[in-house]
């Protein structure tokens, strides 16, 4: 009989111990007993919901049950004042009542990033929409990225190849230089970004389209990219009728993968389409939180953020791995001096501007040499070429703004050596500018044409 008990007692204690060993490795891998703090809704103001009750950092995201709890709405709070929580809703705040309850999800933006997201097209928040399946990455980061010390960046030293003349000519890229492509509506600014896509020789290509209209993304997959271009590509999108903070998120999540790329020693092209967009988002959110408008009714966090994401792109550490970004800029109205212009032409590394005037005249691609510039075209092309650059571009800029004059028969011939020149260069100097999308030349190529259409005619 006391043996019996001994052995129930050992059996006891036996199972009491590997109870409160399973017991202890549940929680702590699972869950915290800490009770679950819920706030409540108290004001819904155009894309801003106000809640109390409730501790959350910026950034963090946020669930909002329904009048009947029968589905949640994700939400990211993006400012707050004394007790008061500002959230934007990811997708419409149909269903929200008066003191719906309100939890915090997650209190930081971490998205899995892997190279399984190559030849996918996902969201913004990292969701996969080509009906491709699950996108399971092994590895989560932060949406701001890692700061690079400029101290340890690599210099741009080597030419990009764009295959296109005009660009290769008298404004060469180099690997990990920003580029603003820059246009009003309507001049041909899809399609030379298409014809970068297609032209120009990277590792891996990541497209935002940010804000745009929705029927271009599969456009742009379908005709633009195709299926060999999408093998090495991952798209971004988050079209005009998402919430601006989703089109915000898009935006941090394209830089945030081309980021990854480059840091594995990839040669990344980055395109971001568009850069107006992108501040037209941050204007959403920044005036639904109580931010003061100032120029053209953008508030001051939109010029914060631009040089933000722009230093994100660029040679990466110690020369290990590029991102080269090309930003279109929507020159609303041909507004050269719109605020939004203003900003990334002080920010990037040059600028590629379109012309309305020589797209109605049929001149594709519309590249203006005049208001464009490449800040490094000086320090990775042969003296040669930069001589030759220079010269066409004089004479291209001379006879632009004598046009009038000659067109109306009041310019004397043999007045200007040089102007005399370039009328008779003109026709040549407009074909090495005009190309066919289909197109695509080589730098080789295009050295040769920039040389042969000079020739020793230029003193």
């Amino acid at each position: 009989m006391i043996r019996l008990i001994q052995v129930n007692q050992m059996r006891v204690e036996k199972l009491k111990t590997l109870f409160e060993e399973n017991v202890d490795r549940f929680v702590d891998s699972n869950f915290s007993l800490a009770p679950k703090i819920c706030g409540h809704v108290v004001r819904v103001v155009g894309l801003t919901l106000e809640a109390k009750g409730i501790v959350a950092p910026l950034g963090a995201h946020c669930k909002v049950a329904s009048f009947d709890n029968d589905k949640t709405i994700n939400a990211e709070v993006v400012g707050f004042q004394n007790e008061i929580l500002y959230l934007i809703p990811f997708d419409e705040p149909i269903g929200i009542s008066p003191g719906a309850k309100v939890w915090v999800h997650a209190d930081q933006s971490k998205i899995p990033i892997g190279p399984e997201m190559l030849g996918r097209v996902i969201d913004g928040l990292g969701r996969p929409i080509d009906n491709k399946g699950p996108l399971v990455c092994k590895e989560k980061f932060h949406l701001s990225g890692q700061k690079l010390n400029p101290m340890e960046r690599g210099a741009i030293e080597n030419i990009l190849d764009t295959g296109i003349k005009a660009i290769n000519t008298c404004l060469t890229l180099g690997q990990g230089q920003r580029i603003g492509l820059m246009a009003g509506s309507g001049v041909g600014k899809s399609v030379l970004l298409g014809m970068l896509t297609r032209n120009t020789q990277a590792d891996v290509v990541i497209i935002g389209l940010i804000g745009e209209r929705g029927r271009e993304v599969l456009e742009f997959i379908d005709q633009t990219l195709g299926a060999d271009g999408l093998s090495k590509s991952v798209v971004v999108a988050a079209p005009a009728n998402v919430s601006p903070v989703v089109r915000l998120k898009a935006t941090h999540l394209s830089h945030l993968i081309a980021e990854y790329f480059r840091d594995q020693g990839k040669n990344v092209l980055l395109l971001c389409d568009s850069l107006t967009r992108v501040a037209h988002a941050q204007r959403e959110v920044g005036l639904a939180i109580g931010e003061p408008p100032t120029a053209k009714g953008y508030p001051p966090s939109v010029f914060a953020l631009m040089p933000k994401l722009i230093e994100r792109a660029g040679v990466g550490k110690h020369g290990y791995g590029s991102i080269t970004a090309v930003y279109t800029v929507l020159a609303e109205g041909d507004d050269k001096t719109d605020p939004i212009v203003d900003i990334a032409r002080a920010s990037l590394d040059g600028q590629v501007m379109l012309s309305r005037d020589l797209a109605d005249a049929a001149h594709y691609p519309a590249i203006d040499l005049e208001g464009s510039i490449s800040r490094v075209m000086e320090s990775i092309v042969e003296p040669s070429h930069l001589e030759n650059a220079n010269k066409l571009r004089r004479l291209w800029t001379l006879y632009k703004q004598n046009q009038d004059l000659i067109q109306v028969g009041a310019y004397e011939s043999g007045s200007n050596s040089d102007l005399d020149l370039a009328i008779t260069l003109r026709k040549e100097v407009e074909d090495l500018l005009q190309q066919n999308s289909s197109e695509a030349f080589s730098m080789d190529t295009c050295r040769g044409l920039l040389e042969e259409v000079l020739g020793d005619d230029y003193v």
